[in-house]
């Protein structure tokens, strides 16, 4: 009972916890485009080849997408604006880290501005960045107490109405000249260098306008007072020994890395060989749109919080023969699922791949999509979902790992507009965290991407979901399953429960 009574008192204590008035601070924007350097030398002048046109890539694996960031930060000469909701305390993301503390040692001016729900794990590593003189740190809707588990549960008690709205944005822009934008967050799952499940992701590498578009959007979060810097919440833990023990750490993980095995793949990735020689090819177009919600999204009316979704909705009321759709998270709702099948009312082919229960790391969003796939399935819709496990078995193999996950955030519209971004098709996305993305028109680009969507399509990645008498069915072209395959009971339950009980809005 003293045990029972000492927790609620500290639980009573640390939910009366509240961030102090944000400190005011200079506006800043950003750098202008470097004019030389690396990265200069490589954009300027395919800019200049085409002029008032943006330059886009598909970065689909996660070793490019690894290098893609440590080598525009190993050449960036003048900025590196960093913007993520996860940065993994693990191999790459330690790598990371130090590539941006060498660019910051080179005079780089360092900008990184991280969701708190996942920075306050690592507040310590993150002041000790902010101790360097070109780092700064912000946080997104940070919580008052930067320690501890009892702490964080009373604050999330007495504030979850604030708390419950996260930053999903993830940027990384070097010299204002190119920029990676999609839905890979900062850790080994989403870079192909975990051991166990991978997360099957997609990013657009980018140069030209867009990434000026993409600055000025990182301005306007960096600038919003949703976020703190970390200096006014954290200010005994940024001193320059700390900074010094950083360092020490990282430079411990990068010697590590030397000769480990993530290594030796990023030697045997081809596209990886190509972006050192420098013969990355991008897809220009003047026809693209950057899309980003509001930083202070919450405190709009419900109906006007995703502006990603009204970017979206004029392309897909403009479609004319297919439609396909990529969502981790896939909960429609009722006007999204009615949406959908009026779509396939008007004849077009909508194709839509998401995670099976037994591969989604996040089961109970899963009991919010179950309830709308008899109803896409009898109204024309298509559904596939992947399974589990990857094309490959080995650890760290560019044939894919043992177990996979879908990550990617994506939408192809006929043979022309491509969509990549961090914008799930559930709730959460639309009314609750920030999201943003990519809306680009290039022939060569839809042939890409729709050949990356129909290779997970296959048997070997994923089943498909149809209707027989009346009663969902899941078949790789193999084996038919008559309920959700491979799934644990636990998930099942889990899935079920929010299925039947009034949390979708959560979800």
């Amino acid at each position: 009972m003293r045990l029972v009574w000492s927790l609620a008192l500290t639980l009573g204590l640390v939910a009366c916890a509240q961030l102090p008035p944000r400190l005011a601070v200079p506006e800043q924007t950003a750098s202008p485009p470097a004019t030389t350097g690396t990265l200069a030398e490589r954009v300027a002048p395919a800019e200049l080849r085409h002029p008032g046109q943006s330059g886009f890539r598909l970065v689909a694996t996660g070793t490019e997408a690894y290098a893609l960031r440590a080598f525009s930060a190993q050449s960036a000469s003048r900025s590196l604006d960093i913007q993520t909701y996860i940065w993994h305390n693990d191999l790459t993301g330690r790598l990371l880290a130090r590539h941006a503390l060498l660019a910051a040692d080179r005079g780089v001016n360092v900008r990184i501005l991280v969701d708190d729900l996942d920075a306050r794990a690592k507040n310590d590593g993150f002041a000790a960045l902010d101790a360097h003189p070109r780092i700064e740190v912000r946080l997104y809707n940070p919580l008052a107490s930067r320690h501890g588990s009892l702490r964080k549960a009373g604050e999330f008690s007495a504030g979850f109405s604030r708390l419950n709205h996260r930053m999903h944005n993830k940027t990384w822009i070097a010299d204002n000249l190119v920029a990676l934008v999609g839905g890979r967050n900062l850790g080994d799952e989403y870079f192909d260098a975990h051991d166990g499940t991978n997360f099957m992701d997609l990013d657009f590498l980018m140069a030209g306008p867009v990434v000026r578009a993409a600055s000025a959007n990182f301005d306007r979060y960096w600038n919003s007072d949703s976020n703190y810097p970390i200096a006014q919440l954290a200010p005994d833990q940024i001193d320059d020994d700390a900074l010094q023990r950083l360092r020490t750490f990282l430079d411990t993980a990068a010697a590590e890395h030397r000769s480990g095995p993530y290594l030796q793949v990023l030697r045997e990735d081809p596209d990886v060989a190509n972006l050192i020689d420098g013969e990355t090819t991008l897809h220009w177009t003047a026809d693209w749109g950057f899309v980003s919600d509001d930083p202070k999204k919450s405190e709009l009316p419900v109906e006007q919080r995703s502006g990603v979704l009204k970017a979206l909705k004029p392309a897909l009321d403009g479609a004319q023969h297919e439609v396909a759709l990529i969502s981790p998270y896939f909960v429609p709702g009722e006007s999204g699922s009615a949406y959908l099948q009026g779509l396939a009312a008007r004849g077009l082919d909508v194709r839509i791949l998401t995670n099976s229960l037994a591969a989604t790391d996040v089961a109970a969003v899963h009991g919010g999509y179950m309830r709308y796939r008899p109803t896409l399935l009898e109204n024309g819709v298509r559904l596939w979902e992947l399974k589990p496990t990857g094309a490959g078995t080995a650890n760290f193999s560019l044939a894919g790992s043992s177990g996979s996950s879908l990550h990617t955030k994506a939408m192809i519209i006929d043979d022309r507009q491509v969509f990549v971004g961090s914008y799930n098709i559930d709730p959460r996305s639309t009314s609750l965290n920030n999201e943003q993305g990519v809306l680009a028109s290039h022939p060569a680009l839809a042939a890409e991407l729709t050949a990356l969507f129909e290779r997970q399509l296959t048997g070997d990645l994923s089943w498909q979901v149809t209707l027989v008498d009346g009663q969902l069915s899941w078949s790789d072209g193999r084996t038919t399953w008559d309920k959700e395959p491979q799934s644990k009971a636990s998930q099942r339950v889990l899935a079920w429960l929010m299925k039947v009980l009034p949390v979708e809005s959560q979800l």
